[in-house]
């Protein structure tokens, strides 16, 4: 069985809140993005500095650890500020599909070191952060595409994506923000 935080599509993220973490993404401005990045960045490197006994223990085996979920995010950071690129710097490129199941296996999430992962998380985000602010006037409304079909604007790019790391930190500490 693989386990991931959450194969479903969740476009519906843009439309209504998450009944889990709470998270209205359509009362994000999308120019708050990048604060609220480096906000769940300071939150992810608390959560991933617990004794790593901790850390790498799964709640169930359906469930991934802290550990898990923060190699999760991390690369969530990395790919999106990839594909945020791609946006600024294409006209409507199609973003190439990502198997986080089969990174999640081939990376050995389960396995990383907790304090490098806590790092590399906080380089990722605030790389992103940094991207996010870069943004100006009329590129809110550049395009880009899945390999699923789903469209995004950088805005909506935006929205959708910041609810991922808010998600994931609900997941492993189960406090709404």
């Amino acid at each position: 069985m693989t386990i991931t935080p959450d194969d479903k599509d969740w476009t519906w993220v843009l439309e209504r809140p998450c009944p889990d973490c709470g998270l209205d993404t359509r009362a994000v401005d999308p120019a708050d993005v990048a604060g609220m990045v480096r906000e769940v960045v300071v939150s992810w490197r608390g959560v991933l500095a617990a004794p790593a006994d901790e850390v790498g223990r799964r709640p169930s085996p359906e469930k991934w650890s802290t550990l898990e979920y923060g190699c999760h995010v991390r690369d969530v950071f990395r790919l999106y500020d990839e594909r945020l690129r791609l946006m600024l710097n294409e006209t409507d490129p199609l973003f190439a599909n990502w198997d986080q199941d089969a990174t999640a296996v081939e990376d050995e999430y389960a396995a990383q070191n907790p304090v490098f992962v806590a790092q590399e998380l906080v380089e990722a985000g605030t790389a992103l952060a940094e991207s996010f602010e870069s943004v100006k006037g009329d590129e809110w409304h550049r395009t880009g595409a899945r390999s699923d079909g789903a469209t995004f604007t950088v805005a909506t790019f935006a929205r959708y994506f910041v609810h991922d790391p808010i998600h994931h930190l609900y997941d492993v500490t189960g406090e709404r923000r």
